[in-house]
Formats: structure tokens, C-alpha cells, sequence
């Protein structure tokens, strides 16, 4: 069901939009979650370690992903609140020619340097055939992956937050069960995991595609659309190419990182595994949300009306909050269970490692959930430049930190340049948003 986000009480219309969002993201981190899990509980410790090496990877896949989500999510938002049907619909078919064309470069790509990769990240030689193979499968996964991204920033462009939910819950359940029979009852070992996250969002892209253009379908046009706009490509493209590469420089920071995590083993790199996967859960959670903020800013600026975008980030900032209340108390009274859930028996390192990472970075999830919301305004306002670099900021913060501190204070340096960059970029991207807000209700105020 599409839904206008112009209209109602913003903390109401903005809460009924994103609880689908912030279930639906779950259900995709199951994804991996299951991936990780049924790897450590069946394969060991080295095998949930290749599992968490290759996902390092996979992760610069998914940025290209995000990026084309995100671009045709903002730019259809704001069509459809200025209800500009027929661009609308030239704006979905330009950004699936567009992905094809990118998936299948990044495909040739990475099926070359899968190698290459995993060396470049200090693979160690125990983990590094199963990182591989894990690898290349996700790699001919890529066109589900991009898809599936697009189709879910149109349902979500549209007000329709909860037809993705209800795909990634079926989907993500059936991958468990997938997950399973392929490790256990047909022994596949690393590869069986990859095969069944590839079997399971091939179907789940399917279906969405399908429904994406039946709903594009009952959106009446007096004019048939065009398939392809050079026009609508760029606006699309000036959201997209920076969340590209918003997200691949927060990709490659996250390799430089395992690259230095390592340097210390098999048994840390399991810790950093599982304790990563749930790290990844909440603040992919947390960007998912930012999505919503986002689609919630450019339906209400193309329908004009910015009154209602500081009401919607404050309400943006409870919801968040709210969520980070019970993240954050589980995290830290549970968090050698929920490590020891990953890892069949594992090492003392292992859960030492896991159960560090989470006990100091969780509690800074209510500062990075509050910059997440303000990067949402920032992207639905077009103002990519700013949202670009309190990017930056914190990811080079993190980065650098990394290099100097893992000499002095061994891991839990590495641990620490977490809260230190997302506490700087809230601060930046605070100053970016709440600017950017009265902007454009001075606009709107002198014309």
C-alpha cells in the first residue's frame, strides 16, 4: 500500500513508516547472522571465521547497492509527493538500467580479484580457500543483491514500508532452514552456507521486482513514460554516487580494519566475527531508519511543507532511542551468551574478544543512532556534500586511530576508535542537519 508522508502527524505517520523498515532490516541481518551462525555451531571456529573475513568484503558489494537504493529512493520520494507520476516511473526504469549496467561490472570485477582481496585483507592460510569460495559464491549473488535494493527504496519512496517486511521475514526464516540442510543433512561445508543465502534472495528479488511493477502499473499517466532519462540519471546519480562512496570508504575502513584484526589470529578474528554481525545489525538498523527519514524529508519538501522535518527527526530520535534502551542492556548483560552463541567450542580468546567490543562500543549506540537520523534529513534534502563529509570525518578518525592505537593498546584500541569517530561526526552531522532544516523553511517562507 503506498502511502503520502505529506500529510498527518509526523511523529505518527514517521513511526508507522519505519517500525516495517526497522523489522524488515532485521530480518535481512538474519541473513549473515545465519550465515555466521550456522558456520560457527557446525564448521568451527576457523570456518565462522572465513565466513566474517569474506563478509568484510562483500560489504563494498553492498555499498554499490545501497547507493542505487538510496538514489532512486530519495528522487522517486520526492516525485511522488509532487506527484510527477510519469517521471516517477521513468526515474524506477532509468535506475534498473543503471544498476544492471554497474552489477555486471562490479561482477567481472570481483570474480578477477577475488584473490587478490582476501591477501590484500592478511587472510591467514588456514581460512583463506574457504574465504574464497564463500566469496565468489556471493559474487554471483550480486544481481539479486542490487535488485533487491532498488525494488526496496521504490517500495519505501512510495509510503509502502511493509511489503519488503514481509519478504525478508519469509525469506530470511526459509535461509536458516536452507543454512542447515545444506551444512548438515547435504554437507556442503562453507560453500553450502553461500548457496543458500544466494537460493534465498534470488526468490525474495523475484517476487519484489514482480511487485514493484504492479504497483508502478496502477499509478495512472496521461503519457506513456520513457525508459531512460539522462536527466533523472543525474539527479538520481548526485544521491547515489555519494552514498556510494560514503558507504565503500566505510567498506574499505572496515577492511583496513579487519586487516590489522588479523594480524592476531584465527581465535580473534572468530571473536571479531560474531561480535561484528551484531554490531552490523544494530547500525545497519540504525541506516535503515535514516532511509525513512530520508524518503519522510523528500516527500514532504517536493510536496513543500519543510515545517514538518524538525518534528520528524525528533521523531526520529525517540524511535531510535527507544530501540537503543533494549539493544544496549542486552548487549552488555548478555554479551558472552549471545558470542558463545556463534562459536561452537571456542576459544577463551574468542569470547574475550566479542565480549570486549561489544561491552565498549554498544553503549554508543544512542550517538550514532542520533547521527544515522541526521544523515537521513541530509540525504532527503539533497545536501550531499555535508552528509559526505561528517562521513568522512568519522570513518578517518576510526581508520587513522586504528593504525596508532592497536601498537599501544592492542585490541582494545581497535575497540575504542569506534565511539571516538561516531561521537565527532554526531557533532558534525547535527551542525549540517539543523542548518539545512531552517534553510529550506526560509525558502519556503519568501516565496
Amino acid at each position: 500500500m503506498n502511502k503520502d508522508l505529506t500529510v498527518g502527524k509526523p511523529s505518527s505517520v514517521l513511526w508507522k513508516f519505519c517500525l516495517p523498515l526497522f523489522g524488515s532490516i532485521i530480518f535481512q541481518q538474519m541473513y549473515n547472522i545465519a550465515d555466521s551462525l550456522v558456520a560457527g555451531k557446525f564448521l568451527g571456529e576457523e570456518a565462522l571465521a572465513a565466513v566474517g573475513n569474506g563478509y568484510e568484503i562483500t560489504l563494498i558489494f553492498i555499498a554499490f547497492a545501497f547507493g542505487c537504493n538510496i538514489g532512486c529512493s530519495v528522487v522517486v520520494s520526492r516525485l511522488f509527493g509532487s506527484k510527477q507520476y510519469k517521471d516517477l516511473k521513468t526515474a524506477v526504469y532509468t535506475t534498473l538500467i543503471a544498476s544492471a549496467v554497474l552489477c555486471a561490472v562490479l561482477m567481472l570485477a570481483g570474480l578477477l580479484l577475488c584473490r587478490q582481496l582476501l591477501q590484500l585483507i592478511n587472510t591467514p592460510d588456514n581460512v583463506i580457500e574457504d574465504s574464497e569460495r564463500y566469496l565468489r559464491i556471493y559474487i554471483y549473488s550480486l544481481p539479486f543483491v542490487f535488485f533487491y535494493n532498488v525494488a526496496t527504496g521504490i517500495f519505501s519512496a512510495l509510503g509502502d514500508s511493509t511489503t519488503p517486511f514481509i519478504f525478508l521475514a519469509a525469506s530470511s526464516v526459509a535461509n536458516i532452514g536452507v543454512d542447515i540442510l545444506f551444512v548438515t543433512a547435504i554437507p556442503m561445508g562453507v560453500e553450502g552456507v553461500a548457496w543458500a543465502t544466494f537460493l534465498c534472495q534470488g526468490i525474495s528479488c523475484i517476487l519484489s521486482i514482480v511487485v514493484v511493477f504492479v504497483k508502478l502499473r496502477k499509478i495512472h499517466t496521461d503519457e506513456k513514460p520513457r525508459v531512460f532519462s539522462l536527466q533523472l540519471f543525474k539527479e538520481i546519480s548526485v544521491i547515489a554516487v555519494p552514498s556510494i562512496l560514503q558507504q565503500s570508504f566505510i567498506s574499505v575502513g572496515n577492511i583496513i580494519v579487519q586487516s590489522v584484526i588479523n594480524s592476531y589470529g584465527s581465535s580473534v578474528m572468530a571473536g571479531y566475527s560474531a561480535a561484528i554481525k551484531l554490531n552490523n545489525l544494530v547500525t545497519t538498523s540504525f541506516t535503515t531508519l535514516g532511509n525513512g527519514i530520508s524518503n519522510y524529508t523528500s516527500q514532504n519538501l517536493g510536496a513543500g511543507k519543510p515545517e514538518r522535518l524538525m518534528p520528524g527527526f525528533r521523531a526520529g530520535v525517540v524511535l531510535v532511542w527507544v530501540i537503543c534502551v533494549v539493544i544496549v542492556a542486552l548487549y552488555e548483560g548478555f554479551a558472552s551468551p549471545l558470542i558463545n552463541f556463534f562459536i561452537s567450542n571456542p576459544s577463551d580468546e574468542a569470547i574475550q574478544t566479542g565480549v570486549m567490543y561489544l561491552r565498549i562500543v554498544s553503549p554508543f549506540y544512542f550517538v550514532v543512532s542520533v547521527k544515522l537520523v541526521a544523515d537521513g534529513v541530509l540525504r532527503g534534502a539533497h545536501m550531499m556534500g555535508k552528509f559526505m563529509i561528517a562521513t568522512f570525518i568519522d570513518l578517518g578518525l576510526r581508520v587513522v586511530l586504528c593504525e596508532i592505537m592497536s601498537p599501544l593498546f592492542g585490541i582494545i584500541g581497535i575497540w575504542a576508535t569506534w565511539p571516538v569517530g561516531w561521537t565527532v561526526g554526531l557533532i558534525f552531522s547535527l551542525v549540517f542537519c539543523f542548518k539545512g532544516i531552517k534553510k529550506a523553511q526560509k525558502a519556503v517562507a519568501h516565496k
